[in-house]
């Protein structure tokens, strides 16, 4: 019998978070020979509709995109490479506070019991040794991804499968870069407001257990950015180009938050302690 292959399964609220956060591990994992799976929560209904048409507005049409962001979703999947997809089809829940948020079927409104029920149907049948998703605030507070966060967490003490489960993070300091490079693009960008309520964006390094280098994959990355061509607010990255685009991108940076295998951090490998 063939032995069967690590598998790495992500996580995402919409179509193209995909891309962003875990773009680099999904190709660099793929190319070594791992199975990999994306879960995809919602329909991404509240994104933009063709020519920028935001939702609520004349002409913005749900359902036209929801396909249109499916047939992107493939396109984004193909450019990485990945395994399998698995959509769950919740709807789009929209900023926190938008209407659709109490929406009967959005992804919010769901009893977390209920959607991750389905998940773990999803892990015991892939049987991942490693997941991916958001931190408890989703990350910088969307209510789809804190639904992610919670629905994964508990799909994963329900089922006890995988070996190592990550969350995603950036460095703090990336954030400085970032806005440095996006103002010289002539970008609009605000820089974090110390006295915001808000948590703070990222981590500080020293609380970063896993370093991932991507940069061999910085093309497949920005292609599978590229594909959500509808959403040009979420790829603004695109605008600097692949050189500098993978330079400022290529090492994805994670926070271990279960492990069964007693791997040292910081770590520069998902399944270090695997193989």
């Amino acid at each position: 019998m063939a032995e069967r292959s690590l598998t790495l399964m992500a996580v995402h609220a919409h179509p193209d978070d995909e891309a962003t956060s875990t773009g680099g591990v999904l190709a660099r994992y793929a190319a070594e020979g791992v199975t990999t799976v994306l879960v995809t929560c919602t329909d991404g209904r509240c994104g933009d509709g063709p020519g920028g048409v935001k939702p609520g507005d004349p002409g913005h049409d749900p359902a036209a995109v929801v396909a249109m962001r499916q047939t992107e979703l493939e396109a984004s999947c193909a450019a990485l490479k990945v395994t399998h997809l698995e959509t769950l089809g919740y709807g789009d829940s929209g900023m926190m506070g938008w209407p659709n948020n109490d929406q009967p079927g959005s992804f919010w409104s769901t009893p977390v019991a209920e959607a991750a029920d389905r998940l773990a149907e999803l892990i015991r049948r892939y049987r991942p040794d490693v997941i991916v998703t958001y931190d408890e605030n989703g990350f910088y507070g969307h209510p789809d991804h804190i639904q992610a966060h919670r629905i994964t967490m508990a799909a994963v003490a329900q089922t006890d499968v995988a070996a190592k489960v990550y969350w995603t993070t950036v460095p703090r300091r990336a954030f400085e870069d970032f806005g440095r490079i996006m103002k010289e693009l002539g970008v609009e960008w605000a820089d974090p407001d110390p006295s915001s309520p808000e948590p703070a964006l990222g981590l500080p390094d020293e609380e970063i257990t896993t370093w991932v280098d991507t940069k061999s994959y910085g093309d497949q990355k920005f292609d599978a950015l590229a594909a959500h061509a509808s959403q040009t607010e979420n790829i603004f990255f695109l605008q600097l180009g692949r050189e500098r685009f993978t330079e400022l991108m290529g090492v994805e940076t994670f926070v271990r938050v279960r492990d069964t295998t007693d791997a040292p951090v910081p770590e520069d490998d998902l399944f270090a302690g695997l193989r």
